[in-house]
């Protein structure tokens, strides 16, 4: 194998002392976070079909429950062109994600990788919100399985019980030690929910009327091609939708434990091409079917028996996604207090009890997050503006104008994308901020009109109808 292809070789070579000395190799070149080896854990053992599933299952998840309802603030035809525009976008950052790491394959993370940029304490700082971000996620996972419980079993305990079980199952799963183990789960977890929801698109038009909607009588079926919302509602709606395809800052863990780094981009395209095509089809017949008489998540939108057919297809997939990202937390985690240790690839007692400690633990305050956001679209919407928009959309931005910084000067098509570049950071910025607000403002007039219970209250908060008032 020549060094193009040997993924223990790809890398700029660097001069001794820019870069800590453990991420080197002899000849200057950095080193994989994970070394292929036959004694002890081989973390190296990713496919690119692999790694598309699991991309295909980090996406498809939560979020697509989420986006139906986020479609009455701005439309059917606002929301699928919202929708195609930030699948492509997410398609982009991701792309350049994988090239940087590829690049620096001593990186592990999105911190790694902007602490190439901007050193040790911003590689700290978003680090933390790299943490953040995935634990809320999968705390959309444990509250989208407690749902799935309290549907099932026609609220047979309280929905604190069924969360608290859900964050025990999550966390189990999770602490599968290797993305490829985890992959044949990721199988299961994807067929569950993608048909989870397909069967709730040929049931939704099926009906006489949403299931939500009066029994008898008129009513307003509430749907728009272009929408009329508040600021803080269209906020809120299109940082969902945006969050749906923008967890791209999870596949770079899943590079480091590839076969052939390289295939990166194979996956990448696979995945992002059938998520966005997905999304619409979906989203658009939910839509036009349900209005605004949607519930959140959007599986419980065509009746109960329905609700309970979906629900029951889906609870594997609920949970794998909880799993899937509760991994990414703790697998970040876990690098980043074993790196540079013997015990980050043998099968020590240190090795054994870190990874378990950061499973257990992070899946403990997804759940504690979890009771605090009882809405679901909510806890999406807040994850996708205050951590995966600087995520998703300024890191990736920073680290390409750091790998180009000669387009600054260069010709007029360089400067034109070396601008573009710097307004998709304020962009980002900008999201992160008006998404914020948007989505803290929704949490308490949710709260002020009664729309959910308190915190950590038995209250099932699946029937909310969050097309309507919630935005």
């Amino acid at each position: 194998m020549d060094s193009k292809q040997d993924p223990e070789k790809i890398g700029p070579v660097r001069s001794p002392g820019s870069e800590p000395p453990e991420i080197l190799k002899e000849d200057g070149s950095e080193q994989e976070v994970f070394q292929i080896t036959e004694d002890g854990v081989d973390f190296r053992t990713v496919t690119w079909p692999r790694a598309a599933i699991l991309f295909l299952k980090i996406l498809f998840a939560t979020g697509v429950l989420s986006i139906p309802a986020a479609m009455y603030s701005i439309g059917a035809v606002g929301g699928a062109l919202v929708l195609l525009g930030f699948g492509m976008l997410n398609c982009y950052v991701g792309k350049i994600q994988g090239d940087f790491r590829n690049k620096h394959p001593s990186c592990h993370s999105v911190a790694d990788m902007i602490g190439v940029v901007g050193g040790p304490l911003v590689r700290e700082l978003f680090g933390a919100l790299y943490i953040i971000a995935w634990v809320l996620c999968a705390g959309a996972g444990i509250n989208g399985s407690s749902v799935a419980f309290n549907a099932l079993s026609d609220h047979g305990a309280c929905t604190v019980w069924f969360s608290f079980v859900s964050m025990i199952i999550v966390a189990l799963s999770a602490s599968v030690r290797t993305f490829q183990n985890l992959g044949w789960v990721g199988w299961a977890g994807f067929i569950s929910i993608y048909a989870a929801v397909f069967i709730l698109v040929v049931a939704v038009t099926q009906v006489d009327r949403p299931a939500a909607a009066p029994a008898t009588g008129d009513y307003e079926l509430g749907y728009h091609a272009i929408g009329s919302t508040t600021f803080y509602g269209g906020m809120v709606a299109t940082t969902t939708i945006f969050v749906s395809s923008a967890g791209t800052s999870a596949f770079i863990p899943v590079i480091a434990e590839m076969r052939r780094p390289q295939d990166f981009n194979k996956a990448l395209y696979v995945c992002m091409a059938f998520v966005t095509v997905s999304y619409i089809t979906f989203a658009s017949v939910i839509y036009a079917w349900c209005g605004h008489w949607i519930t959140a998540p959007a599986l419980g939108s065509a009746g109960p028996t329905i609700k309970k057919v979906c629900y029951g297809v889906g609870l594997i997939g609920l949970i794998v996604s909880g799993a899937f990202y509760n991994h990414v937390a703790a697998k970040y985690l876990f690098v980043r207090l074993l790196r540079n240790s013997r015990h980050l690839q043998s099968n020590s007692l240190v090795h054994w009890s870190t990874w378990l400690s950061c499973t257990f633990g992070l899946a403990a305050i997804a759940f504690v997050l979890a009771q605090a956001i009882p809405v679901f679209n909510y806890l999406v919407a807040i994850t996708g503006s205050f951590c995966f928009a600087p995520l998703a959309l300024c890191v990736p931005a920073w680290i390409w104008m750091y790998d180009h910084p000669h387009y600054k000067r260069g010709t007029a098509v360089q400067k034109m994308l070396y601008g573009l570049h710097a307004l998709l950071m304020l962009f980002g910025a900008f999201l992160c901020v008006g998404g914020t607000y948007g989505s803290i403002q929704s949490i308490i007039n949710a709260y002020n009109n009664g729309t959910v219970g308190g915190a950590f209250s038995c209250l099932d908060n699946s029937g909310t109808i969050l097309g309507g008032g919630g935005h």
